[in-house]
């Protein structure tokens, strides 16, 4: 059996982390299962083979989808392409895992939804299984996308809405569907490793900032002119503490120049994080004091973990988030005063201790464990 994990990428560290938590139930739920990778580029080559993946070949690119070719190629060819180059195409793959986080509703233009329409028919036409895994979804207001939607959502094998929102949205499209649960982010079965270099970390204080929020993409238009404030006022907050805030880079080269801009106002005198390894992320932010974070994955990890965070939202499965983690209070809206800002960080401080914030950590773990057998039933 051959399954593709679908969204997978290594530079953002989130996502990249999914990966991991994929493979972690992999090895013990199906050992015998191989793994297939699509290329990207922000997956590179090096990074799949180090994981032992077959490359996924595509006959397809942006909105032409000819994957249908596939299933014309003459097995022998398509087991030599396999055994001698590591090539395997959509005809070879068993199961497909999305894992895409985010990448489907109103807020993402392109073809995404056309593409996976296209997918999950097919699998359903080639009784494959088409699995989507906890993920962000809608909403989905435009017709086209809603048409689409409607024909193939069906037909997937599982769709797991990773919120309430999610499930509503999915709910809206295709009335009473049979094959659609809620389950939270998977991520939080990961245990992280604390790398040697991250020391003293219990008087550390991460900042970890999302580019998104400065993108069109974020609907709430005051974060444009307030976020670079927001964080400044954060890291004066920590420093008056006598904490030491630390930048931590999350995701790549946007997130990575949003550090240094903070860093240049502080003649570079911050500390800046870039850790490649997505488990070792989430090791620093468990050994952390606390964050202030903009990025959904890191949130999870200090939610998850017990670490005091503070959160800025451009999309709904933030709100939802800190909702489930019984932390609603903790995100910070983009108009936010210094004084009511340095109020929700001591207040953030105390709630991981809770017993309300304490039983949804065991909560979730137990629903993703469910999810993950959920999973294996249908398989």
């Amino acid at each position: 059996m051959i399954i593709e994990i679908k969204g997978a990428q290594f530079v953002n560290k989130g996502a990249e982390l999914m990966l991991h938590a994929i493979l972690q139930q992999m090895r013990t739920r199906w050992p015998e299962a191989e793994l297939a990778l699509f290329p990207n580029k922000k997956s590179s080559y090096k990074d799949r083979v180090a994981l032992g993946a077959y490359q996924k070949l595509s006959f397809g690119k942006n909105s032409i989808d000819l994957n249908f070719i596939a299933y014309l190629l003459p097995k022998p060819l398509r087991r030599w392409l396999k055994n001698k180059w590591g090539i395997v195409t959509e005809a070879d793959i068993s199961v497909v895992f999305d894992a895409s986080g985010f990448a489907y509703g109103d807020q993402w233009k392109g073809n995404s939804i056309k593409n996976l329409n296209s997918e999950i028919l097919r699998a359903h036409q080639h009784n494959k299984k088409y699995i989507l895994l906890p993920q962000a979804l809608g909403p989905f207001t435009r017709q086209k996308d809603i048409k689409k939607l409607q024909s193939s959502f069906p037909k997937a094998t599982l769709i797991c809405a990773r919120e309430e929102a999610s499930l509503k949205h999915v709910n809206d499209v295709i009335k009473n569907a049979k094959n659609t649960y809620q389950y939270p982010d998977f991520t939080n079965l990961v245990k992280g490793i604390c790398p040697d270099y991250y020391t003293d970390g219990k008087s550390k204080v991460l900042i970890i900032p999302n580019s998104n929020m400065l993108s069109k993409r974020n609907n709430n238009a005051a974060w444009a002119d307030n976020y670079i404030r927001v964080l400044i006022d954060a890291i004066e907050i920590v420093k008056s503490k006598s904490l030491d805030p630390v930048l931590l880079n999350h995701e790549g080269a946007n997130d990575n120049a949003i550090c240094l801009q903070l860093n240049d106002i502080y003649n570079g005198e911050l500390t800046l994080i870039n850790e490649p390894d997505p488990i070792k992320v989430k090791g620093i932010i468990g050994a952390s004091h606390a964050i202030i974070c903009s990025r959904f994955h890191g949130c999870v990890s200090a939610l998850s973990q017990g670490v005091p965070n503070l959160g800025t939202s451009w999309s709904h499965k933030y709100e939802r988030l800190f909702e489930e983690y019984a932390q609603s209070n903790c995100l910070i809206s983009p108009t936010i005063s210094k004084q009511v800002l340095q109020s929700m960080f001591d207040e953030s401080l105390t709630l991981p201790d809770t017993k309300e914030c304490s039983e949804a950590r065991k909560f979730f773990k137990d629903q993703a464990n469910a999810m993950w057998d959920h999973v294996q039933k249908v398989l």
